[in-house]
């Protein structure tokens, strides 16, 4: 599960993310992964409106340069909102379905390239 996929999905689901979550347990076990900076931290504590706060908090994410900030957003969401990580984990593409699209050509001198379906 790449980080790039999880995040692009996250934002096509960036409004019922910021409707649905109350950001206060997620931005907590973000800054105790490190994903999110102390000042991060202190900054999203002080907007007062939860759906503000997951806005500023999924453009942080979007911004940062963390290689797995949003699968640690996906761990964040997984226990008190699972219907959220199944609608991501719907999206993200497997590895069987992305094998099947790729076609395996045995070129005549044996070198093995893979081509898009």
């Amino acid at each position: 599960m790449a980080n790039q996929d999880v995040g692009n999905i996250c934002r096509e689901l960036h409004s019922k993310i910021s409707e649905a979550v109350s950001p206060s347990s997620v931005v907590d076990f973000l800054l105790s992964k490190q994903v999110i900076s102390e000042d991060n931290f202190r900054q999203l504590c002080a907007v007062p409106v939860p759906r503000d706060c997951c806005r500023d908090l999924l453009t942080l994410l979007h911004d940062s340069s963390h290689p797995q900030a949003f699968i640690y957003l996906r761990l964040a969401l997984l226990d008190e909102y699972p219907w959220i990580v199944e609608e991501i984990d719907q999206q993200i593409p497997s590895l069987t379905s992305q094998l099947q699209q790729l076609q395996l050509n045995h070129s005549s001198d044996g070198i093995l390239s893979l081509l898009t379906a």
